[in-house]
C-alpha cells in the first residue's frame, strides 16, 4: 500500500512552514515549536515552563482569564501550548471564518500573557495536585526513579512538569523568565493543514508571530550516555509492583531508526502479537500487559518498557523479559514476524491523517526530527526494503539483556 501527502513549503520573511492544503472541510490547524523546553528550567524552578504553557491561555493583553476563554469559545477556537522536555509547542484549530481571530488570540497569548495572581494560584494548585497524584502511585514513582537513575546529571532525569516541592514555591519571576527565554520571534518550526492556500498562509505567518522578542531560544543540553544502573527497588506497599525497564536506544538521525521501530514492535510493541506479551502474559499469566517502544528526547531514542505484576511474580516476569530480550538480540525476528510488522506499519500510516490537527502535528514532528518533506512518501519503500538479516543485525547492535536497567516500585519477592 502506498501513501502520499502533498506538502508545500511556504516562506514568509523569516518564517518557513510546511503546508498540507485541503479544502474539503473549512478548518485550518497550525502547529509550531521552538527548541529549548523544560530542560532549561533551573532545578529549583522545575515546572516553570509547564506552568507557563497552561497560563498563556489564562488571560492576555486586555482580556482576563474569563474574557480570553469566552473569546475562544465564541469563535469555536482551539488553542493550546505544551512544554516538553526538549521543546515548546503551540497549536490552534479554527474554522476558516474564525482564523483571523484565532491568530490574534494566539499572538496575544504569546506576546502579552497577564500571569495574574489569581490565575497563577489556580494553575499552581492544579499542577501541584497532579504532581502529588503522580508521585503517590507506584507507576509515577517508578518512572521518576528510572529517569533519575538513567540520567542523574541531566534535566532528562527530573520530571519536566516539576515536583510538588518546586511547584509549591515557584515564583512568578520564574514564569516571566521562562516566557522571555522560550517564546521568541526566530527559530520557530511551523506546520499547517487545512483549508488555506500558500498565499494566504504567507500573509498570516508574520501576524501570528508579530511583536515577539528577537532571537532564538537556547537549545537544550545534549543527552549524555544512558546509565545502565542495574536494578533499583523502591519499597512501596501494595500487592503489586510497577516495573519500568530500558536501555540506550539510537539517534533519531540513525539510518536504522525505522528498522529499530520494527524490531521493537515485534519484541514488545505489537499488543498480543508481540513476543513479550506472548511469553509473559499469554503463556504464563504474569501480567495484564507489557510493552516496549522508543521514547524520543533530545534527538535520541531511549528504549523503554513497562509492566506490572504481583509481588511474588516479579522475579519470574523479569527473567522471562530478559530471556526474550536476549533471544531477539541473538536471533532477530523471523521472516513472518518481519512481514507482519511491516504490513501493519505500512497500512496504519494513513490513520495518522484523519483530520487537520493530526496532520499538522505529524508534519511538525517531522520537522522537529529533521526529516525531509518526502519522508512519508518514501516510508513504505523503506519498510519494504527491510530484510530479516538486516533486522537481525540491528537487533544484535541495539539490544543487550545484560545492560537492561530495571526500576521497580512495590514489594517484589526474589529480586
Amino acid at each position: 500500500m502506498s501513501f502520499s501527502l502533498a506538502i508545500q513549503q511556504v516562506a514568509a520573511g523569516p518564517y518557513t512552514a510546511w503546508l498540507a492544503e485541503d479544502h474539503s472541510v473549512p478548518v485550518v490547524s497550525i502547529a509550531w515549536a521552538w527548541q529549548g523546553g523544560a530542560a532549561l528550567d533551573a532545578a529549583e524552578h522545575g515546572g516553570a515552563l509547564s506552568m507557563l504553557a497552561a497560563l498563556l491561555t489564562e488571560g492576555a493583553g486586555e482580556l482576563d482569564a474569563l474574557g480570553f476563554a469566552d473569546a475562544l469559545r465564541d469563535s469555536a477556537i482551539g488553542l493550546s501550548f505544551d512544554a516538553q522536555r526538549d521543546g515548546f509547542e503551540g497549536s490552534l484549530r479554527a474554522l476558516t471564518i474564525a482564523l483571523p481571530e484565532a491568530v490574534r488570540l494566539a499572538n496575544l497569548a504569546m506576546r502579552a500573557p497577564r500571569l495574574e495572581e489569581s490565575a497563577v494560584s489556580r494553575v499552581r494548585a492544579r499542577a501541584v495536585a497532579g504532581a502529588r497524584s503522580a508521585l503517590e502511585t507506584p507507576r509515577g514513582q517508578v518512572g521518576r526513579a528510572f529517569w533519575a537513575s538513567a540520567f542523574p546529571d541531566h534535566p532528562a532525569g527530573r520530571p519536566s512538569g516539576g515536583t510538588v516541592e518546586t511547584l509549591s514555591t515557584l515564583p512568578v519571576e520564574a514564569l516571566r523568565a521562562a516566557h522571555a527565554r522560550q517564546i521568541r520571534a526566530e527559530g520557530v518550526l511551523i506546520a499547517v493543514s487545512g483549508a488555506i492556500t500558500s498565499a494566504e498562509l504567507a500573509t498570516l505567518l508574520p501576524v501570528l508571530f508579530a511583536g515577539l522578542p528577537a532571537g532564538v531560544p537556547a537549545s537544550a543540553p545534549a543527552l549524555p550516555a544512558f546509565q545502565s544502573f542495574g536494578t533499583k527497588v523502591l519499597q512501596v506497599q501494595g500487592p503489586q509492583s510497577a516495573i519500568v525497564f530500558g536501555q540506550a536506544g539510537l539517534a533519531l538521525i540513525d539510518p536504522a531508526w525505522e528498522a529499530a521501530q520494527v524490531v521493537l514492535r515485534i519484541l514488545g510493541g505489537g499488543g498480543f502479537s508481540s513476543r513479550l506479551m506472548e511469553s509473559v502474559r499469554v503463556q504464563r499469566g504474569l501480567t495484564y500487559g507489557i510493552g516496549v517502544g522508543l521514547d524520543q528526547l533530545f534527538g535520541q531514542g531511549v528504549i523503554i518498557g513497562s509492566s506490572s505484576t504481583d509481588n511474588a511474580k516479579v522475579a519470574e516476569a523479569l527473567a522471562v523479559t530478559r530471556s526474550e530480550w536476549a533471544r531477539m538480540a541473538a536471533e532477530g525476528p523471523t521472516q513472518a514476524e518481519l512481514d507482519d510488522a511491516v504490513a501493519f506499519l505500512t497500512g496504519n500510516l494513513p490513520l495518522q491523517f484523519t483530520d487537520s490537527r493530526r496532520i499538522a502535528g505529524t508534519l511538525l514532528a517531522l520537522r522537529r526530527n529533521n526529516r525531509p518533506r518526502d519522508w512519508l512518501d518514501t516510508r513504505a519503500a523503506r519498510l519494504a526494503a527491510l530484510t530479516r538479516a538486516g533486522s537481525a543485525a540491528l537487533a544484535a547492535r541495539l539490544l543487550d539483556a545484560d545492560k537492561l536497567a530495571v526500576a521497580i516500585a512495590g514489594q517484589p519477592e526474589g529480586v
